[in-house]
């Protein structure tokens, strides 16, 4: 498979990497190679079968026009730039590219919003009080994160609450951490998920691009495909 990684920060660095260990011919553009997806030109985006993203909220938006008006396939790990997702889908099924995008693409985060909104269904009409705290390295671009966005919205759906309180650190070189805390009166039960490396993100987009390449085309949130990798 040949695989086009945007971005050479730290995740997009190890996509790479383990992209070519599985096998797969790897190309990565970073931010000066590419501003405004100048170097997204249609026959350069032909080369490859997928296209990994893990760039910038405001960066992303150009890679996607440029890449899905050429009917390609992406994957993007990117967070921050939900707002313009409705008119991503658009352009995806209009040119009939492939988009599959994911807060998280680590196993273990997936298994925790399972677990999370099994928790909120049991505990909120018993009167717990839930919030969520995330705690990230000093030079996360986002806050709240996009896990904790996402964190949140199950909590939501699965408590009919109309909002979570989200407390947002950020502190030294940590990973990520994300906590859903539920207390009543007499207890308290915490929900934990703690990062130790980038490596199981950087496996799930990997996987998740390997599907991609073989799925037909369509807009997916990797929630909903993840048990099939």
């Amino acid at each position: 498979m040949r695989v086009l990684v945007l971005g050479a920060g730290k995740t997009g660095k190890l996509v790479a990497d383990i992209a070519a260990e599985h096998g797969h011919s790897v190309h990565v553009l970073d931010a000066k190679e590419n501003r405004e997806a100048a170097a997204l030109t249609p026959p350069f985006v032909a080369g490859f079968d997928v296209i990994i993203d893990f760039t910038t909220p405001e960066a992303v938006i150009h890679n996607m026009r440029a890449c899905l008006a050429n009917s390609a396939k992406m994957v993007i790990g990117t967070t921050g730039w939900y707002d313009r997702l409705p008119d991503a889908k658009a352009l995806a099924q209009r040119r009939g590219a492939s988009l599959l995008y994911g807060s998280n693409f680590s196993m273990g985060v997936q298994t925790m919003l399972r677990l999370a909104e099994y928790m909120t269904k049991e505990l909120a009409k018993a009167g717990y009080k839930l919030s969520i705290s995330e705690t990230h390295h000093l030079t996360k671009l986002d806050a709240p994160s996009g896990t904790a966005l996402t964190l949140r919205d199950v909590v939501m759906r699965a408590a009919n609450a109309e909002d979570i309180p989200i407390n947002s650190i950020r502190h030294g070189e940590a990973v990520g951490l994300h906590v859903l805390e539920a207390e009543s009166g007499g207890d308290r039960i915490l929900l934990t998920h703690e990062s130790r490396s980038r490596r199981p993100f950087a496996e799930g987009a990997v996987r998740a691009a390997e599907w991609l390449s073989k799925a037909k085309p369509g807009v997916y949130d990797f929630r909903d495909i993840f048990e099939k990798l």
